[in-house]
């Protein structure tokens, strides 16, 4: 499907920047997408986080189905207007959460947990969908490829996905071969649906399964690649190893057209986004930024450490020190806000904490990506990877 949406104006390699151009304004790719998953950047709002520079958000198709319901929100002018944030969203396709409920999330399957340890509140899986149970009232709700579409419709997202299975890691190479399949035919309901009915502008990308299966990865590539959708979202199980997830996003860019954006499901430490730049990924989310910081735990320029400082522990009892020097975020700039200071608030359950590392975090996010776009630009793109890798923080990368 030729398309003037995405525009690539530097390459590095394999890397591109570019810009992805959505009914409700311009992304700078590539780039970080803070999660809006309940129609919130969770501790901020619309206006703060457009402030922090952020061009793109995204809204959790599955959580808004469940309340406030995907009906009310259009009846209020659509999910731009219900959570005032004017600029381009991105809605998932609700694949990931519903069969999270059966397979178990990504974090339970890295700590080896089973789902049989816990009852699956999926009821039923089949060719039209999945049936499954509320996790709010436990009344029994549906969803398929077409409910899906109606959903993001409903929510107008500027960039919609295509209902899929996300398989996970240890599921076998059967049942992963049949779920991919399963997933292409729902792709074909996706994009008949949304030929049909889509909101106007509204661009749909289809997603790359296969887990970690080569043959599996590269052949669900050359079927998104085949099919009339605007972008390429690599989803799924990409592995239990960071050298197995590179290899992973590898195959499943291979058959991707040059000229559609990639979309890179649920990956956000400092290292993966670095490594999938440079293969060619342009676009990113994932709940870890604004996960830490509820936690209280900072991003700082510490490889060693996976670029995370634990502020919670005591000994930043009586630390002045700022979070990070040279930080421009309202944490950080004007050093009034000390390490002691963050920790006593997260040890007495203070909600600023929560709301100063989100701004830290996602300030660090920004400036990480604003930095891989100039080194594009550039051509030093290696040259910038290596120094963030070293442990240069991207407030000194991007001067």
């Amino acid at each position: 499907m030729p398309d003037d949406r995405f525009r690539i104006d530097a390459r590095d390699g394999q890397a591109r920047a570019g810009v992805l151009l959505c009914a409700h304004g311009e992304v700078e790719t590539p780039a970080f997408v803070p999660l809006a998953t309940s129609a919130t950047v969770k501790g901020l709002d619309s206006a703060e986080v457009e402030a922090l520079g952020f061009q793109m958000v995204l809204g959790n198709t599955f959580h808004l189905f469940i309340q406030p319901g995907h009906e009310l929100i259009d009846r209020l002018g659509g999910l731009h207007e219900f959570m005032a944030w004017r600029r381009p969203i991105i809605t998932d396709s609700g694949g990931f959460q519903v069969f999270s409920m059966g397979h178990g999330s990504v974090a339970e399957e890295i700590k080896g947990s089973r789902t049989n340890e816990r009852k699956s509140r999926i009821l039923e899986i089949s060719e039209e969908g999945v049936r499954f149970r509320s996790y709010i009232d436990g009344d029994e709700k549906f969803m398929g490829p077409e409910t899906s579409m109606e959903i993001q419709a409903a929510l107008g997202s500027d960039v919609a996905l295509a209902f899929d299975e996300c398989t996970p890691f240890h599921v076998d190479r059967d049942y992963t071969a049949r779920s991919t399949e399963r997933t292409h035919r729902w792709l074909d309901r996706c994009v008949d649906w949304h030929a049909r009915h889509a909101p106007a502008g509204q661009m749909l990308y289809g997603i790359v399964q296969g887990g970690v299966h080569e043959d599996l990865r590269i052949a669900s590539a050359e079927r998104i690649a085949s099919s009339p959708v605007h972008g390429v979202a690599v989803g799924g199980s990409l592995g239990q190893e960071k050298a197995q997830m590179r290899e992973v996003v590898e195959w499943a860019l291979r058959p991707a057209p040059e000229e559609k954006p990639r979309h890179l499901l649920g990956i956000g430490d400092v290292d993966d986004i670095l490594a999938s730049v440079a293969a060619g990924i342009d676009t990113f989310d994932c709940a870890t930024p604004t996960r830490l910081a509820r936690h209280g735990t900072a991003l700082v320029a510490d490889p060693e450490s996976r670029w995370r400082l634990d502020l919670a522990k005591s000994r930043w009892r009586e630390s002045r020190e700022a979070i990070a020097e040279g930080c421009p975020c309202l944490a950080c700039r004007d050093g009034d806000y000390t390490r002691a200071y963050i920790h006593y608030l997260i040890k007495a359950g203070e909600l600023t904490a929560k709301r100063l590392l989100t701004l830290h975090n996602l300030t660090f996010m920004l400036l990480l990506m604003d930095g891989v776009r100039a080194a594009i630009k550039a051509g030093t793109l290696d040259d910038y990877s290596r120094r963030v890798l070293a442990g240069d923080g991207p407030y000194a990368a991007r001067s």
